[in-house]
């Protein structure tokens, strides 16, 4: 049987028997209605994971591990702002795969070029939800917008929907994947990022929706590390 899986402060879960952490109380008791004897996994959100058993106030630790689904290769994804839901899409779905971080940027074809604090909480939330359902064992970070410029270094890779050079799959394991939005990069952007050490890459002939690009890419790159599929 799956058993429900919560991310809490590392020190909630100090020592081998500790009261359930108030954070989740209401969602495994009251919603989930677990009671003494069941068991949960906790994550202290640092790649470990300890299966737990209620009893009582308390939960009483039955076993420490590394989390199975966490993947070794640490992978941001820069990704432009985008309209809609789109983003939470990118976040939810990207999470899943395996992204490490997402770093929103703003584009010079940005149509939304800022974002209230409240929705970066609710992306983080987003990517919470969804590392708790992929088991994974860390919670990407979200970081909060900034111009394109400050995130184009060398060794990320820009992803270009016209390029007619290499592919993403023929590029070694990249850290870093630079995704725009959804009118995609200006010709100045990409010739910035090549003088920033960044190289150019596409995803093949066909056009992919900026909600998709994130989770095709990352699929590509960690399935090249053996960290998906």
């Amino acid at each position: 049987m799956t058993l429900h899986r919560f991310f809490v402060e590392p020190e909630d879960m100090a020592g081998d028997r500790f009261p359930l952490p108030a954070a989740i109380e209401r969602q495994v008791r009251a919603v989930l209605r677990l009671r003494d004897g069941d068991r949960l996994v906790l994550l202290p959100n640092d790649g470990t994971e300890a299966t737990c058993r209620l009893d009582g106030d308390e939960c009483a630790v039955e076993d420490r591990r590394p989390a199975a689904g966490e993947p070794r290769h640490r992978l941001t994804v820069v990704q432009a702002l985008l309209k809609g839901d789109g983003l939470e899409q990118v976040v939810q779905h990207a999470t899943e795969v395996g992204v490490a971080t997402f770093q929103l940027v703003v584009t010079e074809r940005s149509i939304v070029r800022d974002i209230p604090p409240r929705r970066i909480e609710r992306l983080r939330t987003i990517a919470r939800e969804s590392a708790e359902q992929s088991e994974r064992g860390i919670v990407p970070e979200i970081l909060a917008p900034v111009p394109l410029a400050e995130a184009m270094n060398a060794g990320s890779v820009l992803l270009f929907e016209r390029h007619d050079g290499p592919r993403l799959g023929e590029i070694a394991s990249p850290s870093t994947i630079i995704i725009g939005p959804e009118g995609g990069f200006t010709p100045a952007e990409v010739v910035a990022a090549v003088e920033a050490g960044a190289t150019v890459a596409g995803l093949g002939p066909r056009i992919l929706r900026s909600e998709t690009v994130a989770a095709v890419a990352a699929a590509v790159i960690l399935s090249r590390t053996g960290d998906f599929a």
